[in-house]
């Protein structure tokens, strides 16, 4: 698996909790490429970033460096998210007298489009070879969404009180409201943090460490913030969290009421949480982003009431767009009830619509059959 980081943590995220979860539950062989390993610490922080070769969790990580060695392809090859495989590799793959099953790794998408797109073939202009286009989606017709099998049995073990208490957080209030915070920068946090610093109720930000610290720091008046850092304000307090492993990741979701995540992989787990979310997407050029933000959420607030469903909306663009989010916020603050019922029913759709793993190892055997 080659997995070239673009977005911070998304990119890496995915590729390596979808390795551990092909090591671990159905004991293939995984060698995965990363090139930026100093992303890749920071969910796996054991990790040498000096280091060509090492291994974790049964997977073998490797430093995807220019060139890259010499070594014999898999007989599965995935390039994650449109990246580029190295000529020198792809003629390794082409001289095999059995040719690797090669695997397009795309981005998530609600479109329409990416039922009619998930699978097919796609010669290589140069190189005798075919890669196939895998979606991760929500239709039966697409490659379905990453939930370890274990999953399930974790999130029945949690113990919220135990959780709290072990981040120093007291009990909690009547009507207080526990928010995670994971973003890209973000024009309407002001906005945000003022609305929930003069609401009626307490509010409970926590934020792991990431791209919205600097924002975060400005708006408090303090000239940086780091793990461990509290900030107060009327009804608000803001905790800052160690960035955390994936696992701990799930628990700090299944703990608050509502959870702010951005790109990918965060995205993804907020959905199996059951709890309400807001999801920041990637920008993209000429806003094709609101694109598949309009897609998700067309499917998502199916069956919800219309004013829920209008709230939902409302905030989620104000939040994508940074702009009216402090207007948006207080009808979108009265649904979180609903939106919890609503959440708990989207995971179980969710599931029932298939695992990411489980769908790329049946496709890849029967290309190797």
């Amino acid at each position: 698996m080659f997995c070239p980081v673009v977005d911070n943590f998304g990119d890496i995220g995915v590729c390596w909790r979808l390795s551990r979860q092909l090591a671990a539950e159905y004991q293939i062989a995984v060698r995965l490429w990363v090139d930026d390993l100093k992303a890749a610490r920071r969910l796996i922080p054991l990790l040498d970033v000096g280091a060509a070769c090492q291994q974790f969790d049964g997977v073998e990580i490797r430093h995807w460096s220019v060139p890259l060695p010499v070594i014999d392809p898999g007989q599965v090859v995935i390039s994650a998210f449109a990246g580029s495989l190295p000529d020198a590799f792809l003629q390794a793959m082409a001289c095999r007298d059995r040719k690797p099953v090669w695997i397009n790794l795309e981005y998530l998408s609600a479109e329409d489009w990416v039922g009619d797109c998930h699978g097919l073939p796609s010669p290589h202009p140069r190189f005798p070879l075919t890669q196939f286009f895998f979606f991760p989606g929500l239709g039966a017709n697409s490659g379905g969404f990453i939930r370890e099998s274990d999953y399930a049995a974790r999130r029945a073990a949690f113990v919220p009180d135990a959780f709290w208490a072990a981040l120093d957080i007291p009990e909690r209030r009547p009507d207080e409201l526990r928010i995670s915070l994971f973003s890209y920068e973000n024009k309407g946090l002001s906005e945000l943090l003022r609305e929930w610093a003069t609401g009626d109720s307490r509010v409970t930000c926590l934020v792991p460490e990431g791209r919205i610290l600097p924002e975060l720091a400005a708006e408090f008046g303090v000239s940086g913030l780091r793990a461990g850092d509290r900030l107060l304000r009327d009804q608000l307090v803001v905790r800052i969290l160690p960035f955390v492993e994936q696992c701990r990741y799930d628990e700090l979701l299944w703990a608050c009421d509502l959870n702010f995540v951005r790109g990918e992989d965060s995205f993804v787990r907020a959905q199996w949480a059951e709890a309400p979310f807001v999801w920041q997407i990637y920008v993209q050029k000429e806003d094709a982003h609101l694109e598949k933000l309009q897609a998700f959420l067309v499917r998502y607030r199916e069956g919800l009431e219309p004013v829920i469903a209008r709230a939902v909306a409302d905030f989620w663009l104000a939040w994508n767009c940074g702009e009216g989010v402090g207007t948006a916020w207080p009808a979108f603050r009265a649904a979180l009830p609903a939106l919890r019922g609503h959440a708990a029913a989207w995971a179980v759709r969710l599931q029932d619509g298939g695992d990411l793993a489980a769908r790329l190892v049946q496709f890849c055997k029967l290309k190797l059959e």
